[in-house]
């Protein structure tokens, strides 16, 4: 099931057109598994049993479209608890990195996460994100952690 779909257009050119739909595993599976194994699997060296787990299942999902409709960045958001939402798996193409997309990604979930009443948005950072969450409003809590064997830092923002 389709949940919405934002336009994110940046000019009149197709391949500068972008838009970002979001929706339930089923639909959004073939686009964001496309995305997820080019920058986790190949880019980051992440064993495809790692990236892949019962989550997806039950997650939102947002992925960024191109004009011909091709995936350029996903990312999903998880209920883990009553007024906690948590983004997870998000990831832009190395080519489409530095134009604001994982920005808009990122705003689109939040959204979503006020939409529902949540007061709290949690999610595991790579370090070498960590500033990227920052500028958004995001804060760490604890210290670094390593998964999949790369350093980590969870951040949370609020919502209220």
């Amino acid at each position: 099931m389709l949940h919405a779909r934002y336009d994110t257009r940046l000019g009149c050119d197709v391949m500068t057109m972008t838009y970002i739909e979001i929706g339930e595993w089923p639909l959004m599976q073939t686009a964001a598994q496309a995305v997820r194994t080019a920058v986790f699997v190949q880019e980051q060296g992440i064993a495809p049993e790692d990236e892949w787990d019962a989550d997806d299942a039950t997650a939102l999902h947002a992925v960024l479209l191109d004009g011909n409709g091709q995936p350029l960045g996903n990312a999903r958001l998880l209920q883990p608890c009553a007024n906690t939402a948590k983004v997870g798996r998000m990831a832009v193409l190395r080519e489409m990195r530095g134009k604001g997309y994982g920005a808009r990604l990122l705003q689109a979930l939040l959204l979503e996460a006020r939409r529902r009443g949540n007061q709290e948005v949690r999610l595991n950072a790579q370090r070498t994100a960590e500033r990227f969450y920052a500028a958004h409003g995001f804060a760490v809590v604890g210290t670094p952690f390593d998964e999949v064997g790369i350093p980590h830092v969870e951040m949370r923002l609020s919502l209220v």
